[in-house]
């Protein structure tokens, strides 16, 4: 959430920022006014407090001197009516604000490229060479398929559309990923945990998932429980509601879970194959940090998914998104992206992005320091899709009789 007295002091220039992330300027203009409006009721209702408390102290006195205090009680009387009438206006109007400012994303950094949409992206590094094949690459859902590792018509009868099933030595593969990215990570300072795999509304509101993209969760009938979407959700509010010493800052944490998305805003997008499923598992990087640590533990987590790619010998770009390509709570994202030779083109596997103190301030994550409390920032990123991987394993590394070669850090794992 955005501090609400940036927008108090600054409207005009944070107004600006958020256009850039696509939020309309009709809806800005009337949260301006909405701001007035109960900024001029909260001053009306600090006015009438001052003025019921100095005809208090006199009415104490007007009592000590025998002096008649009908009036003067009349008047603190119908002083205190309008001063509670106008506190429970507030109270309503700075509710309806809080639920305005949920819905409103992260501003982004200074430095971030302005740009309308993923085509003004910036890419800063290719790291290693896409191979030259003697021959045309395959899919990798032709190769899983003819391996008899990945089986989509089972997934789809087990559950529906965007689901599938691996089997024998895929089934081994996604299993021995997840460890070697777990191992990876704990070797890289990130203190591995397991959490659950469901998560309530106070957790979802914290990280931003809730209200805004509620429909994009699977919700539990009955519960006050969804599938997460994420294993950020549950890293980053492990600290919901709490004070951190500063001593402990900053804190690496990784995770494992399968993730959970109806992918409402994709039809038609990626329908065959296994880039964009309902259920997928992934490693993830989270960071609570200081701010002045932020853009430290930012680029090194950058740096340990890309070199958790180079390790597996898949060659990915770094790419730099723009303003209108940031996400919700972002204010600075790197997203890499795999080269994937039977698509002929780069695809997402990670994205590593910095929320500043926007989720912090959603969840109440803080430290003190100097007998301060201090809001936090958060950092996230996925290292790596796990599915995705596998996909830029099957085609990077095949070969023309339709096998595969195993990376060679994978092969303990194998």
């Amino acid at each position: 959430m955005i501090d609400i007295k940036l927008l108090q002091n600054d409207f005009d220039s944070v107004s600006a920022q958020l256009q850039k992330k696509k939020v309309d300027g009709e809806f800005l203009a009337n949260l301006k006014l909405k701001l007035l409006e109960t900024k001029t009721k909260r001053q009306q209702m600090e006015s009438l407090q001052a003025e019921q408390n100095t005809l208090s102290s006199q009415f104490g006195v007007y009592k000590k001197e025998g002096k008649d205090v009908s009036t003067l009680k009349t008047t603190i009387d119908e002083l205190k009516e309008k001063r509670t009438q106008l506190e429970n206006e507030v109270q309503l109007e700075e509710k309806e604000l809080e639920a305005i400012l949920l819905a409103i994303p992260n501003i982004p950094n200074s430095d971030v490229p302005d740009g309308k949409d993923e085509e003004e992206n910036v890419i800063l590094e290719k790291i290693l060479t896409p191979k030259e094949f003697s021959f045309t690459p395959k899919e990798h859902w032709e190769i899983g398929e003819n391996l008899g590792i990945i089986d989509f018509e089972r997934g789809v009868k087990l559950a529906k559309s965007r689901f599938s099933a691996l089997s024998g030595i895929g089934a081994r593969l996604e299993r021995a990923l997840i460890n070697y990215f777990l191992d990876f990570n704990r070797e890289r300072g990130f203190t591995e945990w397991y959490v659950p795999f469901m998560a309530n509304t106070n957790t979802l509101i914290g990280t931003g998932q809730l209200p805004k993209f509620e429909e994009d969760l699977f919700k539990i009938e009955g519960e006050d429980l969804y599938l997460i979407p994420t294993a950020e959700v549950q890293l980053t509010n492990l600290f919901n509601n709490e004070i951190l010493s500063s001593e402990e800052l900053p804190i690496l944490l990784t995770s494992y879970t399968p993730c959970f998305r109806k992918e409402a805003g994709s039809a038609g997008r990626d329908t065959r194959g296994m880039i964009r499923q309902h259920q997928f598992d992934k490693v993830e990087l989270v960071a609570i940090t200081k701010p002045e640590q932020s853009s430290e533990v930012f680029a090194k987590m950058v740096q340990c998914a890309s070199d958790l790619l180079r390790s597996l010998e898949l060659p990915h770009q770094k790419v730099q998104l723009c303003t209108g390509d940031l996400g919700f709570g972002a204010a600075v994202t790197i997203d890499l992206e795999v080269w994937l030779p039977g698509q002929g083109k780069y695809r997402e596997i990670s994205s590593i992005s910095n929320t500043n103190d926007f989720q912090a301030r959603r969840a109440k994550i803080r430290y003190k320091e100097d007998k301060k409390n201090i809001l936090c920032h958060t950092l996230n990123g996925s290292s790596l899709a796990v599915g995705r991987t596998l996909v830029a394993i099957l085609e990077n590394h095949q070969n023309e009789d339709g096998t595969i070669n195993i990376p060679q850090v994978l092969k303990k794992y194998m």
